[in-house]
């Protein structure tokens, strides 16, 4: 079993991969490290790591291996021709692609008798390795818990299972909401912003909006969730009906303000899918039948 210090190799030194390393670091690992562009690792090694001159240098210099790259077929490239080093290895898989194709990656490094974990952390670089940061975790249990403290410097591990692509489709999750929430917020400014309102007098007007959807959403007195995973949408606090009305209106203010239709309509043809089906005295969370099964 793996001390808690025991050497680990990161492989893909771009903001994140920089900022795990240096973590691992201060905690006083050995860190290897490899990049495709070299001058990418000065910083870490300057800081102590150790640069490995060839992707099989790196995969030699550590039993855990984590891999921050783009996607797949970046791992993919890095790793052709080097599979041999792979048995015995585990490697964790902390960047972003689909589920399918980080079941793909499992079975291939399997294959090359390597345990794969994938995982998504679920905070910006700068926030790696402190209180809040929390990284989910799916893959082989084995590999998981024989390097549990080492991935816990990174952040609270959350283990999902088996399923290697489970994590990766929690951190996608994730990612929905964030970037959906993004864009409805660049969309607001827009919209304020063809009245001539700026968005640094709006953007704090917004902001309570934000951080008040938790209170909204937990305002009844039952579980949001326990109610859709019971298919039952009660409208007593409002309805798709009114949420409807509305999505129409913000449609019909966006296309006077003459600023991009894409968003609203999508979020209107929810509720009107909602409305459609009769349903309209049921509560918002109605809209996920029609996107659990669109037509």
């Amino acid at each position: 079993m793996p001390t808690a210090l025991d050497p680990v190799t990161v492989i893909g030194l771009g903001p994140m991969g920089q900022a795990m390393a240096r973590t691992l670091l201060a905690a006083g690992h050995r860190v290897t490290v490899w990049n495709r562009t070299p001058s990418r690792t000065d910083g870490v090694v300057a800081d102590g790591a150790l640069r490995a001159a060839t992707p099989a240098d790196a995969l030699r210099a550590s039993e855990l291996v984590i891999l921050s790259l783009t996607d797949y077929r970046a791992m993919e490239e890095i790793l052709a021709g080097v599979e041999g080093e792979l048995a015995g290895r585990t490697l964790v898989y902390l960047s972003s692609d689909t589920p399918d194709r980080t079941r793909e990656a499992a079975d291939r490094a399997a294959g090359h008798g390597a345990r794969f974990l994938t995982g998504g952390i679920m905070v910006p670089a700068p926030m790696v390795g402190t209180d809040p940061s929390l990284v989910y975790y799916s893959g082989p249990s084995e590999g998981f818990e024989r390097h549990r403290g080492t991935l816990g410097r990174l952040g609270v591990p959350r283990y999902l299972g088996e399923d290697p692509g489970l994590a990766q489709l929690m951190y996608q999750a994730h990612l929905d909401v964030f970037l959906t929430t993004l864009s409805a917020l660049m969309h607001a400014t827009a919209l304020v912003g063809s009245a001539g309102v700026p968005a640094r007098d709006f953007l704090p007007e917004v902001m309570p909006t934000i951080t008040g959807v938790p209170g909204m959403l937990a305002a009844g007195e039952d579980d949001l969730g326990a109610l859709i995973d019971a298919g039952e949408h009660p409208g007593d606090l409002s309805t798709a009906r009114m949420m409807g009305a509305t999505a129409d209106h913000i449609v019909a203010a966006s296309e006077a303000a003459g600023i991009d239709l894409t968003l609203p309509r999508a979020v209107q043809g929810h509720y009107h899918r909602v409305l459609d089906d009769g349903r309209g005295g049921d509560n918002f969370t109605r809209i996920i039948d029609g996107i659990r099964a669109p037509r």
